[in-house]
């Protein structure tokens, strides 16, 4: 396969713009404004990596609120509630991995 290159400027669609449609693992960019947030929810079966690209998000992850700053990365499990909030305009990438299976994991 030969390389995909986009910017992430190039792209449509807000808050959520899909650069690699169909591909995995599924990788998003979100674009909120100062405020704006995006409702409770939850990715179950994901491994979630958020890059903070710019502005200042409050990323709430269950009953846990993390403040992240531009170059901020995080990880989580997608199982949980996932809402996060905009304090100034934000733009994250973030990329869904299929979750690794932990009964094979463990048997290596």
């Amino acid at each position: 396969m030969t390389a995909q290159i986009r910017t992430l400027d190039e792209l449509d669609g807000k808050p959520h713009a899909n650069p690699f449609p169909n591909s995995e693992p599924k990788t998003i960019r979100l674009t909120l404004e100062a405020g704006e947030a995006v409702p409770p929810h939850a990715h179950p079966g994901r491994q979630i990596v958020c890059y903070l690209v710019e502005g200042e998000l409050e990323l709430t992850l269950g009953d846990d609120t993390h403040q992240l700053a531009a170059g901020d990365i995080a990880r989580f499990e997608g199982d949980q509630q996932i809402a996060p909030e905009a304090i100034e305009d934000s733009t994250a990438v973030l990329v869904l991995a299929p979750a690794a299976d932990t009964d094979n994991q463990s048997r290596r």
